[in-house]
């Protein structure tokens, strides 16, 4: 790629919407916060948790992830994890970002909700107020854990549903579909909450279907596995429903062997509402505009194809239609700028 494109990408306003914040828990701060807050954890240094991070497999990652989050104690520790994840969003240009949050990983060991959601929250309004990034907020659920504990965990969060946008299904899918948590999807949607859920990255097109028909979903985290269903594909076409698709996440996890081999793009030109995320960057080996260059570089993508997705970004986002034009207006100008 020469320079002239890597500039093309770096230019584009993007927004995110797949990101796991403890998910971007980088092994240096990691490291940090475990001898802030004297939190044994079973590496000497950050070379030897940089070589942990690596996995064949959704489970083997979920492993070291929980294990990582147990660092994260204060309400300090909660803002800087969210702020270097913004510094991050800064320097790759992601002015608008959607961050998921697991509640139930740190109230399980102690950690009040209030502790969690002051700290990201903070971090959130200082990078507004700073670099103008907006945000959201999305509350997810651990698919692993009962329906029960899922709407304990939603009562305890309705003093904060002030700075929630919705709630989402993440954590182990396989063996855990949508349909166990049809009840506090529909709580969360009789409190006015958005609802999105993890669904066709290990597990089957099925669970695709689920959180559409039975969560009532307006968007599917990850979802490649639709490419197995045609008629799932003309669904999710003719209803517009996003797919937060994280290029990097599915090659470290196996999903595919090979960037080469990622639908991504293909989906794309079939008209589906396809966008680019980062999952846990922390862990898979990089942040928005490495997605973009992956892409690029592994599936020969083009400026036009990079800019649709950079539109999706916004499209699929829970931002105002009159933001949504907005920036729609600004990557068209960028386009005249620069030969397509």
């Amino acid at each position: 790629m020469s320079i002239a494109d890597l500039n093309f990408l770096k230019a584009l306003p993007k927004a995110e919407l797949h990101l796991h914040i403890e998910g971007s828990l980088e092994p240096e701060l990691m490291f940090e916060l475990s001898k802030r807050n004297n939190i044994e954890i079973p590496f000497s240094s950050v070379d030897e948790i940089q070589a942990a991070y690596k996995f064949h497999n959704l489970q083997s990652f979920l492993d070291i992830y929980y294990q990582g989050a147990s660092v994260l104690i204060h309400e300090q520790d909660f803002y800087d994890l969210t702020m270097a994840y913004l510094k991050r969003c800064r320097e790759d240009n992601v002015v608008h970002t959607e961050i998921f949050f697991d509640p139930q990983t740190h109230t399980e060991r102690g950690i009040d909700i209030g502790v969690v959601i002051g700290g990201i929250n903070k971090a959130l309004c200082d990078a507004n107020n700073d670099w103008g990034i907006s945000s959201h907020l999305i509350l997810c659920f651990l698919r692993h854990l009962s329906e029960d504990e899922a709407i304990d965990t939603l009562e305890i969060a309705k003093p904060y549903l002030g700075l929630i946008k919705g709630v989402g299904l993440d954590s182990s899918e396989l063996g855990h579909p949508p349909s166990k948590f049809q009840k506090v999807f529909a709580m969360a949607k009789e409190l006015g909450l958005e609802r999105v859920a993890h669904a066709g990255e290990e597990g089957p097109t099925e669970y695709i279907v689920e959180a559409l028909d039975l969560l009532d979903v307006s968007r599917i985290d990850h979802g490649v596995r639709c490419v197995e269903d045609e008629a799932l594909i003309e669904r999710l076409k003719q209803d517009n429903i996003p797919l937060t698709v994280c290029p990097l996440s599915n090659t470290a996890l196996c999903v595919y062997d090979d960037m080469s081999q990622h639908p991504i793009l293909s989906l794309l030109d079939r008209g589906l509402c396809v966008t680019v995320n980062t999952d846990d960057p922390a862990y898979f080996g990089g942040y928005v505009n490495k997605n973009y260059l992956a892409l690029s570089e592994s599936l020969n993508m083009s400026k036009e194809q990079a800019k649709k997705l950079a539109l999706n970004s916004f499209k699929a986002s829970y931002i105002s239609e009159t933001e949504k034009q907005k920036w729609a207006e600004i990557i068209a100008a960028i386009e005249t700028k620069v030969k397509v």
